[in-house]
């Protein structure tokens, strides 16, 4: 009795720990400018939301899609380009942005508003901003930052890059809804999204049927290799993730049984957890235990302690974010008993600040990290625009975008542009080294490993380093 008493003043006492600091979350990140991987969205990211697509869901800077930390100027410039205003919203956009430098939906705003009545090519971006705040805003940072800097070079043969946003709530439906505006749209020549792979998945048939590149920065479901000729991606796949961390479990940390802790509702869960297990199993090592985070019956101390007893020497969290925060309990409750790994979902930065001291050597398998990528022009160039640090969803959404702007170039035409990125001979240097599409769509490149290490370059006290 006393063990099971314990056991649940532990869990309420976490979750309250959770809750406590999503509701503080929003005030401390914006005393703290040392780094742009600061959480701003609620933690749960299990928000209920609406399947009716409104006019506000779509924007070129007349509707405010992000509403956390809007400046007045930015309100006022919504609406004075929403009466064609467009010189007045570049005066206060810009104002906005001495105020907010690290606002990305304000710096596209303010280079759609620049354009005004000029010719110019349009492309879209849907990203999950009513579930995924922090999430969207790394992806429109990378968007934001490579049509900043073609427009300021004269843009893609002397005509302007204007960006569609979209807010797809990670909802497939609602995403779909989005997908067929975006089609029905003429004038916008590509897409970067979506973000997870199952509203990737949903949203492909609508590109790939009315002829819409679309190419995701975060989607890693190894399905989508055969979601059409349409359909890219600059994240490499699940299968290069799934290699990395079974050889490092099998290798360097030299062991046999791990206990592999996904989301069975979610196509990037399911297969990470598919190639993950594929790869252990060929290599001779064996699946002590599976725990699927969808399931009601959730008790933390239950599973570390089944687990354990299963012969399980590491925990591998697979599961995807929405499962986020009973991974984190997970993680709480080992209290580093058990070496853990995981996938790119983790790398967020609630999980250095809700696990913290606990999260110490967690490793993950991410796509790009700022501080292992020297070479590249564009951590430099990113620190500069935005004030501090950006993660990999920032640097892919930015190859994702430089794609979409070579193939423009190349040819402004829907077809043209896929052609071009189909060609052998495609390639061009991006944040995060040459990116140059398979016959499938993906990207050929590798992953890298990150750990958790005390540290100051987030406001956590812990950062993600590369393993060495």
């Amino acid at each position: 009795m006393n063990q099971k008493r314990e056991t649940t003043v532990l869990l309420l006492s976490l979750l309250i720990t959770i809750g406590a600091i999503a509701g503080g979350l929003w005030w401390l990140t914006t005393k703290t400018n040392n780094s742009l991987n600061s959480s701003t969205s609620n933690l749960d990211n299990t928000a209920k939301t609406s399947t009716n697509l409104t006019p506000e869901q779509i924007s070129t800077g007349n509707n405010i899609l992000i509403s956390q930390n809007i400046t007045p100027e930015k309100q006022l410039a919504t609406k004075a380009l929403a009466q064609g205003n467009e010189p007045e919203a570049v005066l206060l956009l810009e104002k906005s942005l001495s105020k907010q430098p690290n606002d990305p939906e304000a710096l596209i705003y303010l280079n759609n508003a620049r354009i005004g009545d000029v010719r110019s090519h349009s492309i879209a971006v849907p990203v999950p901003i009513g579930t995924e705040m922090t999430t969207a805003q790394e992806i429109l940072r990378g968007v934001a930052q490579a049509q900043n800097e073609i427009n300021q070079q004269g843009g893609i043969n002397g005509e302007p890059l204007k960006v569609f946003l979209a807010d797809d709530n990670n909802n497939p439906e609602v995403a779909k809804k989005i997908a067929h505006k975006l089609v029905a749209h003429r004038d916008i020549l590509g897409v970067v999204g979506h973000f997870s792979s199952g509203v990737t998945l949903a949203t492909a048939p609508i590109y790939q049927e009315n002829g819409l590149v679309a190419i995701s920065a975060t989607s890693t479901s190894i399905s989508l290799s055969d979601a059409g000729n349409y359909i890219f991606r600059t994240v490499p796949s699940d299968r290069f993730t799934s290699s990395v961390l079974a050889k490092y479990f099998l290798e360097k940390l030299n062991q046999r049984q791990a206990a592999v802790i996904y989301n069975s509702q979610s196509d990037y869960s399911n297969s990470l957890k598919n190639t993950f297990t594929t790869d252990i199993l060929s290599n001779g090592g064996l699946i002590a235990t599976e725990v699927d985070l969808s399931q009601s019956n959730f008790n933390p101390a239950d599973i570390i302690q089944k687990a354990r007893s299963q012969g399980a020497e590491a925990l591998i969290f697979l599961n995807d974010s929405t499962t986020a925060n009973k991974a984190y309990l997970l993680m709480q409750v080992n209290n580093r008993q058990l070496p853990m790994l995981g996938g790119d979902s983790m790398y967020k930065p609630q999980t250095l600040q809700v696990v913290g001291q606990n999260a110490v050597d967690l490793v993950l398998s991410v796509p790009w990290h700022i501080l292992g990528n020297t070479s590249s022009n564009f951590p430099t160039a990113a620190r500069r625009l935005w004030g501090g640090d950006v993660n990999w969803r920032t640097a892919m959404a930015y190859d994702a975008t430089k794609s979409l702007i070579a193939g423009i170039t190349n040819d402004p035409t829907r077809q043209g542009i896929q052609q071009t990125l189909s060609d052998a001979n495609f390639s061009f240097e991006g944040a995060s080294g040459t990116v140059k599409f398979l016959a499938s769509g993906d990207r050929s490149q590798s992953v890298q490993l990150v750990t958790v290490k005390p540290g100051n370059r987030s406001p956590f006290g812990y950062d993600f380093v590369p393993v060495k």
